[in-house]
């Protein structure tokens, strides 16, 4: 899959192709159906297939905020799954923002992309102040011969698969349920920085993740899975600001099942499996051991029946 920071940059073979357009935020299964729909389409038609996306995220940009359910690298990862030729990440700016919705279809997809064909959600907006949508897309479309595809996002048990409501699922704790959503279990990837060690000396060692460009979820006790060099481990992890030792800024400790892992300066990947408790200030070190071994237990548990 070839990948383009700038919609200038896109090769001549790759014009006239079919044209997944969205933030794509989580790659969620909605997400996930339109994708495949747009592929096989090309397929059908012997046509390239290109995904575009922005980043960072049009509403983080002006929100000022790092709110992504998936950071870029880890978007593009799991995108070229869905067998795309290329994938244009757009770099969105203050010049990008002030693009007419006139001008995005004119100048960009018929221009410079020349799409033949788009597929988006049917809550799909663009253009300066969002003033473009599907209606405004498909009318301009009828006179430039562009076929456009609006996919409806089902439902899963009774939710509306949403990025938004996949954000709100994280910072509550509801992981587990975040996961049935995205079809796989919702991750952070971050580099192993150095620790005040409180956790080896209570017997627990963990590796210290700092979160960058993400959103964070509630703060607790939680199991998961930990990927390094291809490798999967179990373990069990905490967010939060470690008030038993007097509160600090928030950080990703991971402890490690059987053998203790050395991941200094590593980047490593943390899946979360399941919620376990609340983070909670303990009135000492012995009573917050007891309490991991308890939670340890269940974390083990858990990640057994996955």
């Amino acid at each position: 899959m070839k990948i383009y920071n700038n919609i200038n940059f896109v090769e001549k073979k790759f014009l006239n192709s079919v044209i997944a357009i969205g933030n794509f935020d989580g790659v969620h299964l909605g997400h996930q159906e339109l994708l495949k729909k747009a592929y096989i389409f090309s397929r059908k038609l012997k046509k390239f297939f290109g995904i575009f996306t922005f980043d960072p995220l049009p509403k983080d940009f002006f929100n000022g905020t790092d709110n992504k359910i998936l950071n870029i690298d880890e978007k593009v990862d799991i995108i070229k799954k869905f067998g795309a030729d290329f994938f244009i990440k757009q770099k969105f700016n203050y010049n990008f923002s002030k693009i007419s919705r006139d001008n995005f279809v004119n100048k960009i997809l018929l221009k410079k992309l020349k799409a033949h064909s788009i597929f988006i959600g049917k809550d799909f907006r663009f253009g300066f102040k969002r003033k473009g949508n599907v209606s405004f897309l498909k009318k301009l479309s009828q006179n430039n011969n562009i076929k456009i595809f609006v996919i409806n996002f089902k439902k899963f048990n009774n939710y509306k698969i949403s990025s938004s409501k996949i954000r709100s699922l994280i910072q509550t704790g509801k992981v587990n349920l975040v996961n049935k959503i995205m079809g796989r279990p919702w991750s952070i990837s971050g580099r192993v920085i150095k620790g005040k060690k409180f956790g080896r000396k209570i017997g627990f060692p963990t590796a210290n993740i700092k979160i960058f460009n993400q959103i964070k979820p509630s703060f607790g006790v939680y199991s998961v899975k930990i990927i390094f060099n291809k490798k999967t481990y179990k373990g069990i992890a905490n967010f939060g600001v470690r008030p038993t030792f007097g509160n600090s800024r928030p950080i990703l400790e991971v402890n490690f099942f059987g053998k203790n892992h050395n991941f200094y300066n590593k980047n490593i990947k943390v899946l979360f499996i399941d919620f376990i408790r609340k983070e909670k200030k303990f009135k000492n070190s012995t009573m917050l051991v007891r309490q991991i071994k308890k939670d340890i237990k269940v974390a083990k548990i858990s990640l057994n029946k996955k």
